[in-house]
């Protein structure tokens, strides 16, 4: 349904978990019609429970009174062991939580990939860009013989 793929522009991906999302009736309803964004969400660790902010979830048109505000914090569900185990990283420097990929599994549950990830510097940009250009020049290269 959404993927966030500045992510990986600006961060290195460590380690990526499956998380569910607790989401009202008509922000599902919104999701399906794909009126979501992940560009600058983040989720941080309070009080044991993973919350998702700056998630945009657009209101849905015939929602009414039903809708809810579009970045409230939304609450992630994962086991207590991975909840731990994400503390863990997120205690260390430089790491954090990113979501990636916001999607339905086959029983038409919303899913979300969460990433622990670390950002990168500038040369560290510059040096990905530089190898998917070769890659990228190479393929043309193999296309033309």
């Amino acid at each position: 349904m959404a993927n966030n793929k500045k992510a990986r522009h600006d961060y290195f991906i460590e380690e990526t978990y499956e998380a569910g999302m607790v989401l009202t009736g008509t922000e599902i309803k919104s999701m399906r019609m794909g009126k979501l964004n992940l560009k600058d969400s983040y989720a941080k660790i309070e009080n044991g429970e993973v919350i998702i902010h700056n998630m945009h979830i657009s209101p849905y048109e015939q929602g009414n009174i039903y809708n809810v505000d579009p970045t409230r914090p939304r609450k992630l569900l994962l086991n207590k062991r991975e909840i731990r185990k994400l503390l863990g990283y997120t205690a260390q420097e430089g790491l954090t939580l990113i979501p990636t990929k916001v999607y339905l599994n086959l029983r038409g549950l919303a899913k979300m990939e969460l990433a622990v990830a670390k950002g990168k510097k500038l040369y560290d940009k510059r040096d990905d860009m530089a190898k998917k250009d070769a890659n990228r020049r190479m393929e043309q290269q193999l296309k033309q013989r």
